[in-house]
Parts: C-alpha cells; structure tokens; sequence
C-alpha cells in the first residue's frame, strides 16, 4: 500500500473519529443534477474577460476541486436558472 500523504492522514483520522456524516440521498441527488447539467454540453462559446477575473474564477475553481470552465457553466446555469445568490446581501 501506498504511503498517504499529511492530508490523507488527517482526513483518514477525521473520519476514524466519526467526524463525517452522510448527506443523504436527497442532498447525493441534487449534487449528482449539477453534475449532470455540468456535463451535458450542446454549446461552445467564446467569451473575453480580464485577465484578473479569470485568474480569480481558476482560483475558486482549485479550491471546489473542480475545473474552472464547470464552475462557470454552473454560474451561467444558475445565474438564467434563478438560483446565484449573492451572500453579500
């Protein structure tokens, strides 16, 4: 077996504590949607933002673990979905 690395040690302890929890089918499921959405591409399209703003989306990306191009699809989708909030208000 392959040595973990720090963080997979403290997640492998976190858990062995009972610090993880399901979420529940409901929550699996509507996770399991936005996945799905994400990857059903029909359309390309091209677009010009600031070098600052795409540096900024990349960097949100790295830190949901995802690639930056999903995380904007999903905020274009919620955005026409009705569903981006702004936690500033």
């Amino acid at each position: 077996m392959a040595k973990l690395t720090k963080e997979e040690r403290e997640i492998e302890s976190s858990f062995a504590r009972g610090e993880w929890k399901s979420v529940g089918k409901s929550e699996f499921r509507r996770y399991q949607s936005y996945v799905r959405e994400s990857l059903q591409k029909s359309k390309r399209i091209n677009i010009r933002i600031s070098p600052r703003d795409l540096e900024g989306m990349q960097q949100k990306a790295l830190e949901e673990g995802i690639p930056y191009q999903t995380l904007m699809a999903s905020v274009i989708h919620k955005f026409v979905a009705g569903r981006l909030v702004d936690k500033r208000v």
